[in-house]
């Protein structure tokens, strides 16, 4: 299987050109490939697809098996994929994933795609379409609790489903404990991405993540829309922030005139390779 590893801020990829390759078994392929030790070494796997309605389809799997419904990240990635390879000519395309269709704006120089901006769509409030086990309109600094400890959680799906919470210093926040608890928490029937805040200014957020399916990554882009859509709700940020990850730095905005959420960021080619699966 012919492959290109790829990263946005670090969040990184195998992403599979199924125009030219197959593959048979996505689930186990994501589990081999994203071992770091007996495999290439990733959060996961990604196939570049044909769309019946779009330029192209994306499919993603965590390093655990489980299929996303989409990766803030893993999509910029895409989009440089397909431009690069020649595989389109426009700077605008659409993809189809199964957090719906998402626009991407490509910034291009020399030929190669510098940054993507993406048009993830409108959040999801509503607890039962996030989903989140609870009768409130808003899913909005909620009492969790867990191991005795209550967390103010703010819940938001941008296609898949994340928990807000804010906190003093996130560096020394106890993500590896807490995180995997927040991800299985009762509330969510689907799990959870678990996002830790801290709050620099009302123009900059800096974040750690805890992803569903993966444990914690260098970045989540859907979960830096989560978290600029949660501090808006809980007024305590602008409506463009940057948001700071461990691999890097996204501009997201959340837009009043038509209520979509836009982010902005790199992506980045790791290497192409080879691999018997």
């Amino acid at each position: 299987m012919k492959f290109t590893k790829m990263q946005g801020l670090g969040n990184d990829y195998i992403y599979v050109n199924c125009f030219t390759e197959k593959v048979d078994n996505p689930s186990e392929v994501a589990k081999f490939v994203s071992d770091r030790h007996f495999g290439v070494g990733s959060d996961g796997l990604v196939l570049i697809m044909p769309s019946q309605m779009c330029d192209f389809r994306m499919r993603m799997f965590n390093s655990d098996g489980s299929e996303a419904e989409m990766c803030g990240n893993a999509i910029r990635c895409v989009g440089k994929f397909v431009y690069d390879n020649g595989m389109t000519q426009k700077s605008v395309i659409k993809v189809e994933t199964l957090a719906g269709i998402k626009v991407l704006d490509m910034t291009v120089k020399d030929n190669k795609v510098e940054l993507v901006k993406v048009d993830m769509g409108e959040p999801i409030l509503e607890p039962a379409k996030i989903p989140v086990d609870s009768n409130k309109e808003l899913f909005v600094s909620q009492p969790v609790v867990i191991d005795g400890r209550e967390f103010k959680v703010t819940c938001v799906s941008m296609g898949n489903p994340h928990a807000v919470t804010y906190v003093d210093d996130v560096e020394k926040f106890p993500l590896e404990v807490v995180g995997p608890k927040m991800e299985n928490n009762s509330l969510y029937p689907k799990r959870i991405n678990a996002e830790f805040v801290q709050v620099i200014d009302r123009d900059t957020l800096k974040m750690r993540v805890w992803e569903r399916g993966a444990g914690e990554t260098l970045a989540c882009g859907t979960g830096a829309c989560a978290v600029l859509v949660s501090s808006v709700l809980n007024d305590i940020s602008n409506r463009k922030v940057v948001v700071k990850l461990l691999g890097g730095d996204l501009i997201i905005e959340w837009n009043e005139k038509d209520n979509h959420v836009y982010m902005t960021g790199p992506a980045t080619k790791v290497f192409d390779g080879d691999i018997d699966v």
